[in-house]
């Protein structure tokens, strides 16, 4: 199944009917236009479409937009605290756009440092893929494909903000602290990496 968020709406796609409050059967584009119309225009708050071949769905429905693709790690301390850096009033996790001629790990780690100053990373496993949808300036649909790492910090450094990219503040949070402060002001697929962190530890 892929979930893709659209205007921090679920989109689930999926071989079998979801337990949504609204379904539509795969019927080719015109069911993926409706789709993200609705989700777009409307207030509906999550829509399910469903097909038997998951993967052509998928091909079919990323031809819609441009993708790209980004890297970025839920980055943990020795006192189990997590990394967030604060843009645009919202929480948020390190990450960036994968540059020409590199890996995902070497992505995450090089946006991670530049976002938040800190170097001695320790890149541990892949934890998960998140997609999101969003309209540039000029009208151009963008399907943000991020890959999500975790990532052990080792070192004592304070964390500095990345100013010039918009970033306010860089702060480890513990638990308590990202029920309370982090989750009530943080994006649903940012929710969503958090969730596959604290199940896979």
């Amino acid at each position: 199944m892929y979930k893709v968020f659209v205007n921090e709406k679920k989109l689930s796609i999926s071989k079998y009917p979801e337990d949504f409050e609204k379904k539509l059967r795969y019927e080719g584009f015109a069911t993926l236009e409706i789709a993200i119309d609705l989700l777009e225009n409307t207030s509906c708050p999550e829509l399910n479409i469903y097909g038997d071949n998951l993967e052509d769905i998928w091909e079919d429905f990323t031809k819609m937009f441009k993708v790209i693709e980004a890297a970025g790690g839920v980055v943990s301390n020795q006192k189990e605290e997590i990394l967030f850096i604060r843009r645009l009033g919202k929480w948020d996790l390190a990450k960036g756009k994968i540059e020409k001629g590199e890996s995902l790990e070497q992505a995450a780690l090089r946006e991670i440092e530049e976002e938040t100053g800190l170097k001695e990373l320790i890149l541990e496993d892949y934890l998960n893929t998140t997609f999101h949808i969003y309209t540039e300036r000029n009208g151009e649909k963008i399907l943000k494909t991020t890959y999500w790492f975790r990532i052990s910090y080792v070192g004592n450094s304070a964390p500095i903000p990345q100013i010039e990219e918009g970033i306010s503040e860089v702060s480890w949070k513990n638990e308590k602290q990202i029920i309370e402060e982090v989750l009530p002001m943080t994006f649903e697929n940012i929710k969503l990496i958090l969730k596959d962190f604290w199940n896979k530890d």
